[in-house]
């Protein structure tokens, strides 16, 4: 009876995840929950939920209205209507995962600016019905927007929308718009100007940014910690130069693909402010002009626990080796082609590629 009483007492189910369970979650088991909690609940997960809709997110607004946290990532039946219930119940809505919940239109941002004032968190990737009108309407009214996730919305996010989040929400610290590749060197401009306290950007594949942004970035956002610039074709030496000046708190850093980056601008990382004690993670896959020189430049950084070298054809085993003489417990990824076939194996014993091998 005891333990009835406790599994009946809402106060007891402030904090939800249902993930594990995603497959059996229906619209009732929802509504059931949220008549049971009330206004006990601060935090639901219901990431992956496929056959969860409006209708039981409107009964789960109504009797939660102190929720803060809700993760509705894949729940791919929801729609607009959703984000309506939010916006006229739920006030004190903090943080809101929307991933891959593709029926979501500038609509839902539109609502949510309007009654959900404390959003400080925001994921909307794969929205790709989302534009910049919707991402303007945001800023309306989440002027305290401290993260934002764009990946995947390829063609509609431009520059106007993310200049205006810029200018609106200066307590930014976390953007993600990694693939939205028609934006420019003026968000890094905006950037720069208005949101100091920036900690991590993702930019993977936005291939129209140069070192003319990261610079301007660079100098005003002191506060970086992790960059994601993978594909960031046009960038050189310069960025990671200016990086090494204005960038001490710098621990993960993605150059992959990005051609240009020669062992002079791993010189000047390796020797910066981040680099003894900050410096975690380099991605530096497809890097071709990158040699053994820049293995050398980094084993000064004391913090670094991993390095990607996947497809840079210069680095040799010997470098690596040498590098791990100064940090031995790196990880280090990469591969080397062999440089004749491997040996025939008679029978029916199974053959190994000897290409693929994690160091």
């Amino acid at each position: 009876k005891a333990w009835n009483v406790l599994a009946l007492d809402g106060s007891n189910w402030q904090r939800i995840d249902l993930f594990d369970f995603q497959r059996d979650i229906e619209g009732r088991v929802v509504e059931n929950i949220s008549k049971r909690c009330g206004g006990f609940l601060r935090k639901l997960s219901l990431r992956g939920c496929l056959g969860v809709g409006d209708n039981a997110l409107r009964t789960f607004a109504q009797n939660c209205r102190n929720i803060e946290v809700l993760n509705l990532n894949g729940c791919t039946k929801i729609t607009d209507a959703t984000c309506t219930s939010l916006s006229k119940f739920c006030s004190k809505l903090r943080h809101l995962d929307l991933a891959s919940c593709t029926s979501i239109t500038n609509l839902s941002l539109k609502a949510l600016s309007e009654g959900c004032p404390l959003l400080e968190q925001l994921n909307i990737s794969w929205c790709d019905q989302v534009t910049k009108d919707g991402i303007q309407a945001l800023v309306r009214g989440c002027g305290g927007l401290k993260a934002l996730f764009l990946k995947g919305c390829t063609q509609q996010i431009t520059d106007d929308g993310l200049i205006t989040i810029c200018r609106g929400c200066h307590k930014l610290q976390s953007l993600c718009a990694s693939g939205c590749s028609n934006i420019t060197d003026a968000i890094l401009n905006a950037l720069g100007q208005n949101c100091p306290r920036l900690r991590i950007l993702e930019v993977a594949r936005c291939s129209q940014l140069t070192d003319v942004g990261f610079t301007t970035l660079a100098r005003n956002c002191h506060e970086l910690e992790k960059m994601d610039l993978e594909e960031c074709v046009q960038i050189t030496d310069s960025t990671l130069i200016q990086l090494s000046i204005h960038c001490p708190r710098l621990q993960v850093l993605s150059l992959s693909h990005c051609e240009l980056i020669t062992d002079d601008g791993i010189r000047h990382l390796g020797n910066g402010a981040c680099a003894h004690d900050r410096l975690e993670v380099i991605e530096l896959d497809n890097c071709p002009l990158i040699t053994d020189a820049s293995l050398e430049h980094l084993k000064s950084c004391h913090s670094l626990e991993r390095i990607e070298l996947y497809d840079c054809q210069q680095i040799t085993r010997a470098g690596i080796k040498r590098l791990r003489t100064h940090l031995p417990n790196i990880k280090v990824h990469a591969y080397f082609a062999p440089v004749t076939p491997p040996p025939s194996v008679g029978g029916s014993r199974q053959r190994f590629c000897r290409c693929c091998i994690i160091l």
